[in-house]
């Protein structure tokens, strides 16, 4: 995600709070037009991501662009997706990791690495349903990995849980292209019929 996108998106945060009760007492508009688009937006790519997961067929779990092994297998994608999913969503929530000290990316089996990712995801489809605009303005608490803490916005924490998810996808589609799969959103999609 270009970091010009994230700096429009937190720049239209400064507007939400007038423009949401202007919408509120006109009718005019959602409630929570910020929220509401990143709720879609997420739930959008957690989709794509879990069937991506699934297409890739196991034997295939293992596989990583070239020889260096710093670079992360296929699973090793989906396990850290997890990973972050199950941490800032938690951070999001105010509540201690669930996941903690547990890393995903070490599982062993597709399935393994499924449950774990879609684990992650009802975990954070919770934070993301519940969020508003409001809520979205308020403050939490983030350890980051050195272990320092901040403070940020709700909503700046889950976009970027949104972003990271899809700069993952991202590599998560150059090794399904490397293995001659289609991409989950690069699928063909039904044709709507016209009504006569």
């Amino acid at each position: 995600m270009n970091k010009l996108f994230i700096l429009m998106l937190f720049g239209s945060l400064l507007a939400i709070p007038a423009a949401a009760q202007t919408g509120q007492q006109s009718g005019a508009g959602p409630a929570n037009p910020l929220s509401t688009w990143l709720r879609n937006a997420y739930m959008g790519n957690r989709n794509t991501m879990a069937r991506s997961a699934e297409k890739m067929p196991e034997e295939n779990y293992g596989m990583r662009p070239g020889t260096q092994q710093e670079v992360r297998t296929f699973a090793q994608q989906v396990g850290h997706i997890a990973n972050y999913n199950f941490l800032w969503c938690s951070q999001a929530k105010g509540e201690k990791n669930p996941n903690a000290g547990n890393n995903l990316e070490k599982l062993n089996t597709k399935a393994e690495f499924l449950k774990a990712l879609n684990e992650a995801f009802a975990y954070c489809d919770g934070v993301y349903s519940s969020l508003t605009d409001a809520s979205g303005l308020e403050m939490v608490d983030i350890t980051q990995e050195s272990g320092r803490q901040t403070r940020n916005l709700r909503m700046a924490l889950l976009i970027l849980n949104f972003a990271h998810n899809n700069e993952i996808y991202g590599n998560m589609v150059t090794y399904m292209r490397m293995k001659d799969i289609v991409p989950t959103s690069s699928e063909a999609r039904p044709q709507r019929q016209q009504p006569r």
